[in-house]
Formats: C-alpha cells, structure tokens, sequence
C-alpha cells in the first residue's frame, strides 16, 4: 500500500526514476480500487463515482509512468505510445546513473 501512498504524494512529478516494482504495485492497487469502486458504484447506481476516481488518478499514473521510463533511460514521451509502453515497463531498470537522475 506504500506504493500507491507515495505515487500518489509525487501527484505531479514528471522527474527522477520509479523502479519497476514501484510502478507495477503501483498499477495493481488501482486496478483492484477501480474494480472495487465500479462494483459499489454499480450497486448503488451512482456511475459517475468511478469516473471521478479515473480522473484522480489519472495525473499520478502518468506520473509514475513517466519515471519509470526515466528508470529505463528512456523519455517520458514514449507514453504516447500505449503498447510500446507495456515492453519498456518490462525491462530492468538502467544500473547507475542515466540522464534522468534528480541531480
């Protein structure tokens, strides 16, 4: 759960690097709130409650997104393209430093 608290505390920082299990952890705790905040919005009729949870969060996912391409020495850009993006955040990180260090 420290995960998703402290990706969502970076609510908007673009710079520095997310380790894979950072990003991944990170990406699972959503998935299981979204699904989780659908199924209640759902009994309760009220379809707009999930909508606002996906635009919460959407700032701090691409967030991390982007620093975990940072990890892999590679641009935060590349998240403009969705499948290229589930490859890169597959890969180990860059050991040492890289350009996208917080200097």
């Amino acid at each position: 759960m420290n995960f998703y608290l402290d990706a969502l505390k970076k609510y908007a920082v673009f710079s520095g690097r997310s380790t894979r299990q950072e990003f991944w952890m990170f990406t699972l705790i959503n998935l299981l709130i979204s699904i989780a905040i659908s199924v209640i919005a759902t009994i309760i009729k009220v379809p707009i409650i999930s909508s606002l949870y996906s635009l919460a969060v959407m700032l701090p996912a691409i967030g991390i997104g982007v620093r975990r391409l940072h990890d892999i020495n590679k641009s935060g850009w590349w998240c403009l393209l969705p499948f290229v993006n589930i490859y890169f955040w597959c890969l180990p990180a860059t050991e040492g430093e890289n350009k996208f260090d917080d200097k």
